[in-house]
C-alpha cells in the first residue's frame, strides 16, 4: 500500500510504475495506491494493462470512503427533519 498527500499533483504512470516495481521487490501481486489528488489518464490505462492488481483510490473516493465509514470525520451540525402527521387532520 502506498499513500500520497498532494493537492496539486496528479499521480502519473511513472508513479504507478514505481509502485508496481516496489510490489515486485516484495513479491506482492496486489497493491493499493491512495492519493488525495487524482490519477492521470495514462496511470489509469497502465493499471488495466499490467498483470498485477493495483487498486487506485483518488481524493474523491477517499473522501467518500471516509464519510461512509465515519473515519476521520466529526459531526458539525445535525438537522431535524419534520413531516406532516396525516393522522392529525383526520376527524373522529
Amino acid at each position: 500500500m502506498q499513500a500520497k498527500c498532494y493537492t496539486n499533483k496528479t499521480m502519473g504512470r511513472p508513479d504507478i510504475q514505481a509502485f508496481a516495481g516496489a510490489l515486485d521487490m516484495h513479491r506482492a501481486k496486489k497493491g493499493v495506491f491512495i492519493t488525495t489528488s487524482g490519477f492521470s489518464k495514462d496511470a489509469l490505462e497502465y493499471v488495466g494493462l499490467i498483470e498485477k492488481r493495483i487498486v487506485l483510490v483518488d481524493g474523491k473516493q477517499l473522501t467518500e470512503l471516509m464519510l461512509t465509514h465515519n473515519l476521520g470525520v466529526s459531526t458539525k451540525q445535525v438537522f431535524e427533519v419534520k413531516a406532516l402527521d396525516s393522522d392529525y387532520f383526520i376527524e373522529d
